[in-house]
């Protein structure tokens, strides 16, 4: 790797996996409020505090418990920071994905990793150095590449580990904390079976993503869409490098209300992808707030467990061509994500 490439420091990595201290970061968005977020403004001040033992893993400044819940029922202080996906602009040049993010308010951007999109493994030293230049220059913040791995699906490990090497490698080569894999347990597999797949490969790929500095979260999906599936899967991996992505459209449609979500990922989490949908039936994203998914009770208990970690709003356009493009829905969504974070003040 050319020396043009940013190598994440050791500090930076004790700050990802939340052990050691963070350092100040400034970018636009909306104004400060008790959560963190306000209603839409052009201009905002974010601080990292000082990192300190985190079970979510977020990095992030954990309050102490005063500050959470304040002294003689003061409101606590709680931040968060918002992301897109760029599974919601298909193809989109990273420079035009990263003015949308400056323009709209958004603190970061989490990063479909595949190979019809501009940033995948398959770049080069050269093109990994002029990602990592575009993410400088905006301001805005790689928050995790979104892989395809799929962990627990039957077969052989060695080619599994080894897409989940590549998808480290250019994490740490782009300074991004966190990897997203997908469970993928096959309908041949025994829960218990599947359970024992992921837990082996992770446990492996857990020892890699150390040496680099980088978090490898299992996403609630497919085989595994409650918090209480990836949990059997994390507490057999046990290992602080592998946590938990949670997808609140795949908990709601697995039957498992946002409490208990959190409650069985709580120790786990890295981050969290927000998005909205008709109905168990039909889906399509709609805008944020437009459908059922609970995203004022997911935002609810965030707030009152004092969580302060990342919402990331995963628009899946991608698979669903007839949906609104997400740049025009981009400040709506801002603006109802910050309203939730303020009515759970």
């Amino acid at each position: 790797m050319q020396a043009r490439v940013r190598q994440r420091t050791s500090r930076e990595c004790r700050s990802a996996s939340g052990d050691g201290p963070a350092g100040e970061h400034r970018n636009t968005g909306p104004l400060q409020t008790a959560h963190g977020l306000g209603l839409p403004a052009r201009t905002r001040q974010w601080t990292a505090g000082t990192v300190g033992p985190c079970p979510t893993g977020s990095g992030l400044r954990h309050p102490s418990r005063e500050e959470e819940w304040g002294r003689r029922g003061r409101v606590r202080s709680v931040t968060m920071k918002l992301a897109f996906s760029t599974l919601g602009v298909p193809g989109l040049p990273l420079r035009e994905v990263l003015g949308l993010a400056t323009a709209h308010g958004y603190h970061g951007v989490e990063l479909r990793a595949h190979p019809e999109e501009p940033v995948h493994p398959g770049l080069t030293p050269d093109e990994r150095a002029a990602v990592v230049a575009e993410f400088e220059a905006s301001g805005v913040e790689p928050l995790g590449l979104a892989g395809y791995a799929r962990v627990a699906a039957p077969g052989d490990d060695d080619a599994v580990l080894a897409e989940i090497r590549g998808l480290l490698q250019l994490a740490r080569d782009l300074g991004s904390p966190y990897v997203r894999v997908f469970p993928g347990g096959g309908t041949e597999q025994s829960p218990g079976e599947a359970d024992a797949t992921a837990a082996r490969r992770l446990g492996t790929a857990a020892e890699y993503a150390a040496d680099l500095g980088v978090r490898i979260l299992l996403e609630t999906h497919d085989s595994h869409r409650t918090g209480a599936d990836a949990m059997r899967v994390l507490s057999l991996v046990g290992h602080r490098q592998v946590g938990a992505l949670w997808d609140v459209m795949h908990t709601w449609l697995g039957g498992e209300d946002p409490a208990e979500s959190y409650l069985a990922l709580a120790p786990h989490l890295g981050y969290v992808q927000v998005k909205d949908i008709a109905s168990a039936d039909d889906t399509t994203p709609l805008p944020l707030g437009a459908g059922v998914l609970p995203l004022g009770e997911c935002v609810e208990v965030l707030s009152r467990e004092g969580w302060d970690g990342w919402l990331c709003w995963e628009y899946e356009k991608r698979w669903y061509e007839a949906a609104e493009p997400l740049p025009g829905l981009l400040d709506a969504g801002r603006e109802h994500l910050a309203r939730l974070l303020n009515e759970s003040a």
